[in-house]
């Protein structure tokens, strides 16, 4: 009886392992056998699914609001905030006034808004028939589908398949994922960012320089690329010796280059023409500040200063801001970030500047620094099982703390997007 029973357990273990194993087997085979981008595709699809749950939550204990009625549908709660903005150029394009407050300054207004999104949205529009919000919606999710795909392929470059793919995941489960499934510009910027640098690697300067040409008529940020072309230059000329630099392609990236700081001040001097005022761009986003610190001017590199003391007074906010671009550098200098190609981490550190040089921080600080999604292909390198789950977690965890504090509207609310 127990030689029974003994000799009976492998038996019933054959009997249930048998079919596992082999079914295991299928699915990594079927898995490996998807085209690359397929699994690219379904990772983001995947991501989606959390990302349009913790809205649609978020819509369900939505009060009344200065954009919808409580607990909007899912279209309805996309298209707040900058959409709604968005939503108004779409259908009345720009002022050629500029609105003033009672003390004769310039008004938050459209301006600050840049054309190529909403004038997307506005032509699909008129194609489908479809209304604003779900279109929006449609071209956001799409964008980011497609910006995955490329950062795919920028990855693999340099990094295996599988770390790459994690890497996909990183993008797709940050904490401000769910931007790329609202009426903002993001999703497109990032898209055109992206084919950017693909085309940077690719030394494709004529057809990099036309992607860059729409994307400085989506969102601000491309005279960061100016910035990151020139330090280009600077590395292919000194290593001149080692990688052929003839001269004309010398000229070529110089032009490229130059052109790129042009188109990153095009919008504004659109602005400019358009109002008969020179400063009408800058004057409409400093209105957005105002509330923080008041009307003022421009001054490049003072508004991390303004909003150090601001947010923390009596120098420790210096302090603060001191130890975080210490921090940043210490970041680019890494092993991890120093895996990422020359050109990647130069996009990186320029965009970083443009930051300094002209963005107040506040809630929106996260947002703007989207672009700067190259940097998830060197947190995607460690193989921890461990730090792996909890990346993504945290990821998760930090989508829902940022639709708290920045989407969903709680009576006066000072923190947006």
């Amino acid at each position: 009886m127990a030689d029974g029973l003994i000799t009976g357990r492998p038996e019933v273990a054959d009997e249930v392992e048998a079919p596992e194993r082999p079914m295991r087997e299928k699915a990594g085979e079927f898995l490996r056998a998807l085209p690359w981008w397929v699994r690219v595709l379904a990772i983001f699809a995947a991501s989606r699914l959390v990302s349009t749950a913790l809205l649609l939550g978020f819509a369900r204990v939505q009060a009344n609001n200065a954009w919808t009625l409580a607990h909007p549908v899912y279209a309805d709660y996309a298209k707040i905030w900058d959409g709604q903005w968005y939503y108004i150029v779409s259908q009345v394009g720009y002022p050629t006034t500029l609105p003033l407050t009672d003390a004769g300054q310039v008004a938050q207004n459209a301006w600050a808004f840049l054309p190529v999104f909403p004038m997307l949205i506005k032509g699909l529009m008129v194609l489908t028939g479809a209304a604003f919000a779900p279109t929006a919606v449609v071209v956001s999710v799409a964008a980011a589908a497609v910006t995955c795909v490329v950062f795919f392929r920028i990855l693999r470059r340099f990094l295996p398949a599988s770390t790459s793919y994690f890497a996909v995941l990183l993008f797709c489960v940050a904490p401000l994922s769910p931007l790329l499934q609202v009426a903002y510009a993001e999703s497109l910027f990032l898209l055109l960012i992206a084919v950017a640098l693909w085309l940077l690697l690719e030394r494709q300067y004529w057809l990099m320089l036309a992607v860059l040409a729409v994307a400085s008529f989506t969102r601000p940020g491309v005279v960061a690329f100016a910035l990151a072309l020139a330090l280009h230059w600077g590395h292919r000329w000194l290593v001149r010796e080692r990688e052929p630099f003839p001269p004309a392609e010398r000229l070529k990236v110089g032009i490229v280059a130059v052109a790129t700081g042009l188109l990153g001040f095009a919008w504004p001097v659109v602005a400019a023409l358009a109002t008969g005022r020179l400063d009408a761009y800058t004057a409409t986003e400093l209105s957005w500040r105002a509330d923080y610190v008041g009307y003022g001017h421009l001054l490049p590199f003072t508004p991390w200063v303004q909003g150090a003391n601001w947010w923390v007074p009596g120098g420790a906010g210096i302090v603060f801001l001191v130890v975080a671009v210490a921090l940043f550098v210490l970041l680019m200098l890494s092993p991890w970030v120093r895996r990422l190609p020359l050109d990647l981490r130069f996009w990186i550190v320029a965009y970083v500047v443009y930051l300094l040089a002209v963005f107040f921080p506040q809630s929106s600080t996260f947002r703007v620094l989207m672009p700067i999604f190259p940097l998830l292909g060197a947190l995607a390198i460690p193989r921890s099982r461990v730090y792996r789950v909890l990346i993504v977690a945290g990821g998760i965890v930090g989508q829902f703390a940022w639709l708290y504090i920045c989407w969903w509207v709680n009576g006066y609310d000072w923190t947006p997007p």
